[in-house]
């Protein structure tokens, strides 16, 4: 069973494949998450260095408004999910 983590991420069982994407690269992500649910979906998250936290939902209504052009939202499991856009670490996601 393949499972999808983030857009440039494939795990299957304890393997991990690079896959590319179509996404434009971006600048430094300045979001970390601060909370996650048991099966470690991200549920809130914080601006890096301090300030408000924010639900999931609301991270991701705040991508769509254009407010964090260095992320995007995407389905997973049918739930809109905030992902950061590929960057030059092929490890690197929000965390």
């Amino acid at each position: 069973m393949v499972y999808e983590l983030t857009p440039h991420h494939v795990v299957d069982k304890m393997q991990v494949a690079f896959v590319s994407t179509n996404q434009p690269k971006m600048g430094r992500k300045n979001m970390k998450v601060t909370k996650e649910s048991p099966t470690g979906r991200n549920l809130e998250f914080q601006k890096k260095g301090g300030g408000k936290k924010i639900t999931r939902a609301q991270f991701v209504k705040d991508i769509k408004a254009g407010k964090h052009p260095e992320y995007y939202s995407r389905k997973i499991n049918g739930l809109e999910t905030p992902v950061s856009m590929p960057d030059e670490s092929e490890g690197n996601n929000l965390g």
